[in-house]
């Protein structure tokens, strides 16, 4: 279905990099179901999208799944990072974001309607793969029921393998930010006042972020080991 973090600005939200307002065009059968456009528009997440929509999409998932490898803080408001990559992944999705949000319908079509639209498609497609899929023989159907009994199951690929270096790298650097805070707590820890206070409780916040994060990369180490 449409992403609902796509759906933080209101419809009438002006872009102010191009001043130009949300879309106001109306869904069509057989357009996107975001934007309403009928460019190279194909499946994504089980409805019709156009291309600059799954695009824009992509760039978001992709930093959701980099963000979740690591154990770093989720997609929101903030642009706050630990480095520039991170930083690059939280822009990148914040522009996509922007993007989706300034070209979205001020309605969005009825579910029903768009289910409707797809089936003559579907119904097309799967006539189109049953006339092409040629009837195996008896004989070759029973040969390929004995030999996938006696193979041995085949092992689970990972679709996204773990970076070891990368962790460490981020642990490393997540270490010294730690006695960088540390620091300067030993700095402000004799003294008074509401600033100090508010100093002290500030970076005691940094090192238990630090300290979580720290806990999540040895996770995502410890599983990518087994």
């Amino acid at each position: 279905m449409i992403d609902a973090q796509t759906l933080d600005a209101p419809a009438d939200t002006t872009n102010t990099q191009t001043d130009r307002p949300t879309s106001r065009r109306a869904w069509v059968p057989g357009a996107c179901v975001w934007c309403g456009d009928d460019n190279a528009v194909d499946m994504y997440r089980n409805e019709p999208r156009c291309g600059t929509c799954r695009e824009n999409e992509e760039v978001i998932e992709g930093a959701r799944r980099f963000l979740g490898m690591y154990g770093l803080r989720p997609l929101g408001g903030t642009l706050q990072s630990d480095d520039e990559e991170e930083r690059e992944w939280r822009v990148n999705a914040r522009d996509a974001r922007q993007t989706l949000n300034q070209i979205k319908l001020a309605t969005p079509p009825d579910p029903a309607l768009v289910r409707k639209a797809l089936r003559p498609r579907a119904a097309a497609v799967v006539a189109e793969s049953a006339s092409a899929a040629p009837r195996p023989a008896a004989t070759t159907a029973t040969r390929t029921s004995r030999s996938t009994a006696s193979a041995p199951a085949a092992s689970p690929v990972r679709s996204e393998a773990v970076d070891l270096d990368e962790i460490q790298s981020r642990a490393l650097a997540l270490l010294d930010q730690m006695t960088q805070v540390d620091a300067q707590l030993a700095q402000v820890a004799d003294q008074a006042g509401l600033a100090a206070r508010a100093r002290r409780s500030d970076l005691e916040k940094q090192k238990a972020t630090i300290m979580r994060t720290l806990g999540a990369l040895e996770k995502a180490r410890l599983s990518a080991q087994r």
